[in-house]
């Protein structure tokens, strides 16, 4: 029998008023289920637990979205023999992914992260599409994956749908068993995630649920000599001890582990002086603040050339002080609280040495309302060797460097550890062939912001010839090769 094509799933048009009732209507019904207990998920066994994990609605404190059973080292162990012991008849199943679930709990989902993630209507709604992009891509590629294997999953927070179905479906689909320990901020929408498994007929034990602190149940799973496969998406700090941590023979292991980590970004997005100016401004703005910044896509350096610095640098502002924070909750929001108060308090400290590095020109402060708001801040004149420059903020600030040229904008948009997304507005070809070659990224955009990279997808405007050879990247911490986006 043959497989349909993949397609993506398409996103919400909340100009249209039905959609915008279908979406309200999915918000109260989240609402009506506020501040339930959700348990670990365990060999299909709900496991209640003393020690809770409570989940607060970033757009107002005083709300609580759910408490989730926190696992413990114990319950660890409890959860990869349950994984193992799956394992020896799941390997055999080749099952199909089913979306149709997931599609039919689109508004739902969405609902969710808008209330536990801070997300507005449109990123929620992108969050979940992805979701089902990930479950159909993973469905139709699961043909061409190499040989099972038990794996320990690790999502983060901040795509609490998208990063945490794909990862979980692709080892799945390919006969491997998991034990998903996700980051506690967004623990309530994957306990719901957990329900739709049921629902779509997951035995029990294929994917064991086992939220926790990172320092206990994380480094334990990561260590244990039963696993065999770790998948990571989260911060530079965190992969690297994972990566170390499993690198390290356990007594009784029998294979080496291997490790996938995404490791956050400090992305740069250059504009020439032969560009699109009204779009570059425009689309700076959405990849530095959409979400916050909290995404490891997100612009945080604009690189741009001196003779249309200033001319950008006006507009950019002009833009960002048009954002509207507010709870996430509702539709007109351009940006919503970020995540929990640890990551004010590190987003208010880098504001600080920004002041020190750059000069402010909007925002710098707290946004008001009960709730973890920041306003949009953007600072200008900031010299590349500055730390607000080279070090990942994951907030919504924005530095802006001036470069002499082109050839001085890509050394910039290069000086940094992190090698993830980059984008470069131009109508030189010969610049935008010089940045194919140089601007050593992993996702490449040309006249195209450098956030949403969606599955199975290659969008570039201003396609060019693909090089007769790869690119290698020097710094150690990046892989050895990078795609770019070509048509």
């Amino acid at each position: 029998m043959g497989v349909t094509p993949f397609r993506k799933e398409p996103l919400t048009d909340f100009s249209q008023g039905l959609n915008r009732a279908a979406f309200e209507a999915a918000l109260s019904r989240v609402e009506n289920q506020l501040g339930r207990d959700y348990p670990l998920i365990i060999g299909g066994e709900e496991v209640f637990t003393e020690k809770k994990i409570s989940s607060i609605n970033p757009s107002q404190l005083d709300q609580v979205i759910g408490y989730v059973a926190r696992g413990d080292k114990d319950l660890a162990e409890k959860a990869i023999q349950a994984a193992v012991h799956t394992f020896e008849s799941w390997k055999r199943v080749a099952p199909e992914a089913r979306a149709d679930i997931l599609r039919r709990r689109k508004h739902q989902f969405s609902a969710w992260m808008v209330l536990e993630a801070g997300k507005s209507w449109v990123e929620a709604d992108a969050d979940t599409a992805e979701a089902i992009d990930f479950l159909e891509y993973y469905g139709r590629e699961m043909i061409r994956l190499a040989q099972p294997v038990p794996r320990i999953v690790i999502p983060p927070w901040n795509f609490p749908l998208a990063i945490m179905v794909g990862l979980t479906v692709s080892s799945i689909v390919a006969g491997n068993t998991v034990v998903l320990k996700l980051a506690s901020n967004t623990s309530v929408i994957a306990a719901q995630f957990m329900k739709i498994l049921n629902e779509a007929g997951l035995p029990e034990g294929v994917v064991n649920f086992l939220p926790g602190p990172g320092g206990e149940v994380g480094e334990y799973l990561v260590q244990h000599s039963l696993a065999r496969y770790i998948s990571f998406t989260g911060s530079r700090e965190v992969g690297l001890r994972i990566n170390e941590l499993a690198a390290k023979t356990a007594p009784g292991q029998k294979w080496i582990k291997r490790v996938i980590a995404e490791m956050g970004g400090k992305n740069s997005i250059i504009v020439d002086r032969e560009a699109d100016l009204e779009q570059a401004a425009a689309e700076i703005v959405r990849s530095a603040f959409g979400f916050c910044g909290q995404k490891c896509s997100a612009c945080s350096k604009a690189i741009i050339h001196k003779d249309v610095y200033d001319t950008m640098l006006e507009k950019v502002t002009r833009l960002t002080q048009q954002l509207k924070v507010a709870p996430a909750r509702n539709l007109e929001i351009d940006m919503g609280p970020v995540v929990d108060e640890r990551a004010v308090e590190k987003i208010m400290d880098y504001i600080e040495i920004g002041k020190k590095e750059g000069r402010l020109v909007t925002g710098g402060g707290r946004g008001k309302g009960n709730g973890y708001f920041i306003q949009p801040t953007l600072f200008a004149d900031v010299d590349p060797e500055a730390r607000i420059c080279k070090e990942e903020i994951f907030g919504p600030v924005l530095a802006f460097v001036k470069a002499k040229d082109f050839d001085h904008a890509l050394a910039i948009a290069n000086n940094t550890e992190y090698g993830l997304t980059g984008s470069v507005y131009s109508r030189n070809r010969s610049h935008l062939e010089k940045a194919r070659d140089q601007f050593h990224v992993g996702n490449l955009y040309f006249n195209r912001k450098c956030t949403g990279a969606p599955p199975a997808a290659s969008t570039c405007p201003a396609p060019i010839p693909k090089p007769a050879a790869p690119t290698t990247c020097s710094n150690s911490l990046r892989p050895n090769w990078y795609r770019k986006c070509f048509d």
